[in-house]
């Protein structure tokens, strides 16, 4: 049998699902008899985490390598140095620094392709893997974590399932599945959860996105393009409004399918890797759709930014008045996560965007507090508010599309 590897990159095609559950085989039967074959799992992890870098990606392969050391060290290293007692915040913050300056590398890299340097630093994954070691490093500054061992942490950073886009996990729920091998009956369920994330994933990547990216996108951007170039004004408007919604939902499907893959992976691996997406389009307000979009992403920016420098600021005094310090936290949070997207502006507008609409949303909601008796709430104004909520969202998504720029040089 001829085997394309080549082609087997993660959930990119059904193909690579057949090699795939075959080899999960052995491992759901331990895992049904109770018993979790941990060298087998690592073995697995390490030829589909070969798939991903074969070819034309073994220098990326290398530098994750060369990163995983570097973390490793950055890691255990301040694991020691808290072991015996110190507590310096200039230390925490150096490890922190350290292990984020991979990262903005690459992304400067990216953004100033004359600045790159032929396979250096940057591999699939490289985000993911970062976000996880400073959540490590400052769980362990907080006395959440006081051991790390080294194995379950190494799977826990390259566990394949997630590696190249999330969820992202917490390493001590992880390490609590990975040291416990379910029950029969739980892992029963568990597999029942797998497969429908499975179907459910091949009906939003392989069907639904393929439909509004593959098939209606280019068709739609192509007209707009075409309309903008002739100056069709109003007629460029709907044109826009179509790319708007069609990208809309083309993000979400082929995000939320690849998403419920790796959580079905997961699950079939008896490891409960946390959902990504609950329902998202619904949200009445803004700051309801960032728990329901991207969650582990969105918890992650609110548990290691968001929190960490509104108590920095308030105990400091640096700002007083509460409502200030939430807004400046929020154009703080929403600026990074912008920065973190790429160092384009229609990313780092994309992020104060959504800050500035949380921002208004707070005001809308303490005048609502404020007022309760004056304002309605019936099934009309929820969907009025689910309504007004879903288009801004689709908004920020043309922004984040970059389309915008593309119609401004089709102008030029």
């Amino acid at each position: 049998m001829n085997f394309n590897f080549i082609n087997l990159q993660s959930y990119s095609n059904p193909q690579y699902f057949i090699y795939l559950m075959i080899a999960l085989i052995p491992m759901m039967i331990g895992l049904y008899h109770g018993h979790r074959f941990k060298t087998y799992e690592a073995i697995f992890s390490l030829v589909f985490l070969f798939l991903i870098f074969d070819g034309v990606k073994w220098h990326q392969g290398v530098n994750l390598i060369i990163y995983l050391i570097i973390e490793f060290a950055i890691t255990f290293c301040y694991l020691h140095y808290r072991k015996v007692g110190k507590n310096k915040t200039w230390v925490f913050c150096l490890a922190v620094i350290l292990a984020i300056i991979p990262l903005a590398l690459v992304k400067i890299q990216t953004a100033f392709p004359q600045t790159q340097v032929h396979g250096l630093l940057g591999f699939l994954g490289i985000s993911y893997i970062t976000f996880k070691t400073v959540q490590v490093i400052m769980e362990v500054r907080d006395g959440a974590i006081k051991k790390v061992d080294p194995g379950t942490y190494l799977r826990f950073l390259l566990f394949f399932p997630t590696i190249s886009s999330g969820p992202i996990d917490r390493y001590r729920r992880f390490k609590k599945d990975f040291d416990n091998a379910p029950t029969r009956d739980q892992y029963i369920t568990d597999m029942r959860y797998a497969v429908r994330y499975l179907f459910q994933g091949f009906l939003y990547k392989f069907i639904l996105g393929w439909f509004f990216g593959t098939y209606w996108l280019p068709k739609i951007s192509k007209a707009a393009l075409a309309v903008g170039n002739a100056n069709g004004g109003l007629k460029l408007s709907w044109w826009l409004l179509a790319y708007m919604y069609c990208y809309s939902m083309y993000l979400f499907f082929d995000f939320a399918g690849y998403s419920l893959f790796a959580v079905s992976i997961s699950y079939f691996m008896g490891i409960h890797t946390p959902m990504n997406f609950n329902m998202p389009f619904i949200s009445k307000n803004i700051k309801e759709f960032w728990n329901r979009w991207h969650k582990t992403l969105s918890f992650w920016f609110r548990d290691y930014i968001y929190m960490r420098f509104t108590f920095f600021a308030m105990k400091n005094k640096l700002i007083k008045n509460r409502i200030r310090l939430s807004q400046v936290s929020y154009l703080l949070l929403f600026g990074i996560m912008g920065f973190w997207h790429g160092l384009t502006w229609y990313y780092i507008v994309y992020g104060l965007f959504h800050a500035i609409a949380i921002i208004i949303n707070d005001y809308w909601l303490r005048f609502k507090k404020k007022h309760r008796k004056q304002v309605p709430s019936n099934i009309f104004t929820k969907c009025l508010a689910i309504f007004i909520t879903f288009n801004v969202v689709c908004l920020s998504f043309l922004i984040f599309s970059g389309f915008l720029s593309q119609l401004w040089f089709g102008w030029k």
